[in-house]
């Protein structure tokens, strides 16, 4: 069996630097914010290009404390995509505001800019969002989360612009983009605040949940650091304002210390993957779209994944992939417009139809720096 993320290829070649990094954190007993993980925010501040990098316990906290720091809460509308992890809308709704969903782009899956701004002057006009029969009145436009789908970065130079003519903050949900880039810069470091996850499986993960924000703001800084650790004030025992259980354990940030080293290398050979994807499914004229990178984007390639021509399409090479012995997923089959999660927001189907129509047709293969051009042709062949 073809694994989907192969974790253990990746272990066996650091395995040793990996385990001395937590063997010195068992010996020290310092467990919670030990001295890897400040030599972890500097690395990663310094890798992405921002001042400052404040580690969590996950990309959702990293989403939460963003907009904890921001005051958002009850009466405030966040504009982001349905096509998306349940988190980035998640938080959103666990802080009291509400999510107002934006189509995606057709192309990078991406919110659609167009339909972004459509909908931020629909909802500063009126301040109401009717869907169905549901209507919430009173609401104030706040913030928008673009999400770097499949690890391509949203664009941010349209999106900054939109925020700055409407007055609106933009936190970048980079959980998925971490190491990829636009125009030179990366990702995390494209909006006001950056947020990104260290789930195993993602471009640069630890063996556990983390995650971090970046920003230039010192102020916004020191907000992080508090709200991560219960709202702390001077010492852990003034509390100056709420906050949440958010740290980064000490074991996870000697790993990712140890990963961040190879990372630009596995950042490299997952563009030299995805480039034997394209030539090779184009090269065996099989009938699927292979995913774009527009010009002065780089991708991170937390996933590859392809679009079928329909619904009935995809559930063949599914199962022809399955019959080869090749793992799939599918990112993502239900929209978030149409989880029940999200029922009171009133959607229905047809509401966002490009976001629904991707749903119907995606799915992602294997994709990991270790993957072979031997295997890539023979998941290709599968297909074929």
């Amino acid at each position: 069996m073809i694994p989907f993320i192969d974790l253990k290829q990746q272990y066996s070649l650091l395995q040793e630097d990996v385990e001395a990094a937590v063997l010195k954190v068992l010996r020290s007993g310092q467990y919670i914010l030990g001295p890897e993980v400040g030599e972890l925010e500097r690395e990663l501040a310094a890798f992405v290009g921002t001042k400052y990098a404040v580690t969590c316990a996950s990309g959702t906290d990293a989403l939460m404390i963003a907009l904890m720091a921001k005051g958002i809460g009850s009466g405030d509308a966040v504009f982001t995509t349905p096509f998306t992890f349940v988190a980035t809308a998640e938080v959103i709704a666990l802080l009291g505001a509400t999510p107002v969903f934006v189509d995606i782009d057709p192309t990078t899956y991406n919110i659609d800019v167009v339909a972004l701004e459509r909908a931020i002057v629909d909802l500063q006009q009126s301040g109401r969002l009717q869907s169905g029969n549901a209507t919430r009145e009173g609401l104030r436009a706040r913030a928008i989360i673009p999400v770097d789908l499949f690890g391509l970065p949203a664009e941010y130079d349209r999106i900054n612009a939109l925020a700055q003519k409407y007055g609106l903050d933009v936190i970048e949900d980079a959980a998925q983009s971490f190491g990829g880039s636009h125009k030179g810069r990366r990702a995390g470091s494209l909006a006001g605040i950056g947020c990104t996850s260290f789930f195993p499986a993602k471009p640069l993960g630890c063996y556990g949940d983390g995650g971090a924000l970046f920003t230039d703001d010192e102020l916004l800084t020191q907000l992080f650091h508090s709200i991560r650790v219960h709202g702390q004030g001077q010492d852990r025992y003034e509390n100056v304002r709420l906050g949440i259980t958010g740290r980064l354990d000490t074991i996870q940030a000697a790993i990712l210390l140890a990963k961040l080293r190879v990372f630009q290398q596995e950042i490299e050979a997952r563009q030299r993957v995805a480039a034997s994807y394209d030539e090779a499914i184009r090269a065996a004229g099989v009938p699927l779209t292979v995913p774009v990178v527009p010009e002065g984007y780089l991708s991170a390639w937390a996933q590859y994944s392809l679009l079928a021509e329909d619904e009935e399409h995809r559930q063949s090479m599914l199962d022809r992939l399955k019959a080869a012995g090749v793992p799939t997923a599918i990112y993502y089959p239900r929209p978030l417009h149409l989880q029940k999660a999200f029922a009171d927001l009133g959607h229905k189907t047809g509401d966002f139809p490009v976001a629904e129509d991707v749903a119907r047709r995606i799915f992602s293969v294997p994709m990991h720096p270790y993957l072979s051009d031997e295997t890539i042709g023979h998941i290709v062949q599968a297909m074929k």
